[in-house]
């Protein structure tokens, strides 16, 4: 039993004394803003994850707006992504003016399908509407098969962004999420209930030199002072800068940077606990009639969420009973996701029930167990039992 009326979320942040102390310590300097703590921080970022440069940012959302921009994304074009995620995933497309479309799950990993975008891939050649980019999301932290995704890349000639924003830690073969060795640009997320936090916040990390050139400049306004970069390269007023793009304000701050300094700490601690709460999770959860998230020795996983899918159920009310049950025991489950397309904004610009068979079944089913380093084992022995008893 846990205490009456305990609440236990889906996700949580887990804030340190360092943490706080290293805020506190921006907050009494010079530099809140557009200070060292910033540089510090992607320096630190790009190192443990393996990429040539990171450009922190004020959202995951922001990250993936400014990848797409930097990419050449706009009028004309279509981005695909994963019909299971959060709409950022495919709004930063349509915020450059292009047009989205989604490609179908993988129903035993809840990643994109590659079989399924291969056939896409080999019907738009045909139609000649291949897309300019491609979004692989790496849902709850489990990696998308990135090496057939950079394989048919080169074969079709698409950009790849990875949306990594459920996978800091996450590897495939040792290599890190993040390190862009099969994608242009990968983005991470920051927001409290994710691996790592800055309150809120979020970074696109790459190895080539140009788009990182691009994505700092757009990220604050377009404006540059560099003057390796400066078109009037003649000038020595030292007030001096030029608005090179039409970019936005999605910087981060010092005090976010701070925060993420110190996070970055405990990364491998972090998705170390996540695995051993997911491992807790396997071992009380495997004789029940549900299905257990995917596992696989190449693919080490950050566990940002744990995901069950329910039996299927002529009873259609069945999900929605249970998760009440759930939520009516304290139990902060919650449902990673209905499909993008099913949204009314989604709906409006045409897209229609039965679109992605697998996203929508999988949504009929899912359900969002908690899982974050500071869930106790009491808490979730909790869980466990209360969702033997509603089942």
């Amino acid at each position: 039993m846990v205490e009456k009326n305990k609440y236990i979320p889906y996700g949580r942040q887990d804030i340190s004394d360092s943490d706080i102390e290293g805020v506190v310590n921006v907050l009494k300097s010079e530099f809140i803003t557009q200070g060292s703590k910033i540089n510090e921080f992607e320096d630190l970022m790009s190192g443990l994850f393996k990429s040539n440069h990171a450009i922190a940012v004020n959202s995951a959302t922001s990250a993936l707006h400014i990848a797409c921009l930097a990419l050449g994304v706009q009028e004309g074009d279509v981005v695909w992504t994963t019909a299971n995620s959060f709409v950022a995933s495919s709004n930063c497309a349509l915020y450059c003016g292009s047009e989205v479309d989604f490609v179908d799950i993988d129903i035993d990993t809840y990643n994109i399908s590659i079989n399924l975008l291969e056939q896409k891939l080999d019907e738009a050649k045909k139609a000649k509407i291949l897309p300019k980019v491609l979004i692989p999301v790496h849902f709850a932290g489990y990696p998308c098969d990135m090496m057939k995704i950079k394989e048919l890349s080169d074969k079709y000639g698409f950009d790849v962004i990875e949306d990594a924003s459920h996978a800091i830690g996450s590897e495939i073969n040792g290599e890190p999420i993040g390190s862009c060795k099969w994608s242009d640009i990968t983005v991470f997320s920051f927001h409290p209930v994710k691996i790592m936090t800055t309150g809120e916040g979020g970074m696109a990390l790459t190895n080539c030199n140009i788009l990182n050139q691009k994505m700092n400049l757009l990220r604050t306004h377009g404006i540059t002072r560099d003057e390796k970069i400066l078109e009037k390269t003649e000038s020595t007023q030292p007030w001096y800068y030029e608005q090179q793009l039409l970019g936005f304000n999605y910087r981060m701050t010092d005090i976010q940077a701070s925060l993420g300094i110190t996070q970055s700490e405990r990364i491998k601690s972090f998705v170390r606990k996540r695995n051993e709460i997911a491992g807790i999770y396997f071992e009380s959860l495997s004789d029940i009639n549900i299905q257990l998230p995917q596992r696989n020795d190449s693919f080490y996983s950050s566990f940002h969420l744990f995901v069950i899918l329910l039996e299927e159920s002529s009873d259609k009310s069945y999900h929605e009973k249970i998760f009440k049950q759930l939520r009516n025991k304290g139990i902060g489950v919650n449902l990673h996701y209905m499909p993008i397309y099913l949204q009314p904004y989604y709906k409006r610009i045409g897209f229609k029930q039965g679109y992605c068979k697998n996203a929508e079944s999988y949504a009929s089913r899912a359900i969002s167990l908690p899982i974050y380093p500071k869930l106790t084992r009491k808490d979730q022995e909790f869980v466990i039992q209360s969702l033997r008893d509603v089942l």
